[in-house]
């Protein structure tokens, strides 16, 4: 979308991912420190810690109440990303300019309507609008919180239980800087990791690997096909 190598993209996620563990670990500290109410707290959460999983381990040791609000925060900042992508890909161009024409980089693909806003983001947003019109029964919200609470439990531990698989390559020539893996039985595919990374592999080779079917090692060859732009199964 900018234009930036792999090196930067390789570098951004990880620091992502080391400071988002800190943030969460970190942030509840603050509550006496700061004198913080469950409101303000959860305000606090949303609009700084990453992903929408950290904010309610962020908030959950704190109340209830901070976890609601966390989650309403993050979310809207999941929603503004829509407009800051569209932003970038229109005016990203100014952010290229001084590349020699030597170095060119390729130009960013064209951004699809129906991914500049997640469809979860759609269905929050509608509930909320049904719940302030009042349109949802009053019987009915008791098991709605409930069946939203199991929800959040099966989808914190679909996190930690299922396995997510991400290569980070160069945009110019696919060549692969990095992989990261989280989920059980990831470590049997460190090898794989480490081999494809020391022989210079690009996407299309992993790709282009054939990996027997049903397989943990398949989800190898799925993340290469992802990031190449059209997995079959993910």
């Amino acid at each position: 979308m900018i234009g930036a190598d792999g090196k930067d993209v390789a570098a951004s996620i990880a620091f992502t991912a080391v400071l988002g563990v800190l943030v969460v670990l970190g942030l509840p500290l603050l509550v006496p420190l700061l004198r913080l109410s469950e409101t303000q707290y959860g305000v606090l959460a949303g609009l700084t810690v990453y992903a929408v999983p950290q904010v309610l381990a962020a908030t959950a040791p704190v109340a209830a109440a901070s976890v609601q609000i966390g989650t309403l925060v993050k979310l809207v900042r999941v929603l503004m990303l829509g407009p800051v992508v569209l932003a970038l890909s229109v005016f990203g161009h100014r952010l290229r300019e001084d590349s020699t024409e030597g170095n060119a980089k390729p130009a960013p693909r064209r951004l699809a309507v129906n991914k500049l806003v997640p469809w979860f983001i759609i269905a929050f947003l509608g509930m909320a609008a049904l719940r302030s019109h009042g349109v949802i029964p009053e019987v009915a919200l008791a098991p709605i919180a409930k069946t939203a609470t199991i929800l959040t439990i099966i989808s914190m531990a679909a996190l930690g239980l299922g396995v997510d698989i991400r290569v980070v390559a160069r945009a110019d020539n696919h060549l692969v800087l990095g992989i990261q893996a989280v989920g059980q039985g990831v470590s049997e595919l460190s090898a794989a990791f480490g081999l494809a990374i020391e022989m210079g592999a690009r996407l299309e080779d992993i790709a282009g690997t054939i990996h027997a079917h049903p397989t943990l090692g398949e989800a190898v060859q799925e993340s290469a096909l992802k990031a190449l732009g059209h997995a079959l199964h993910i």
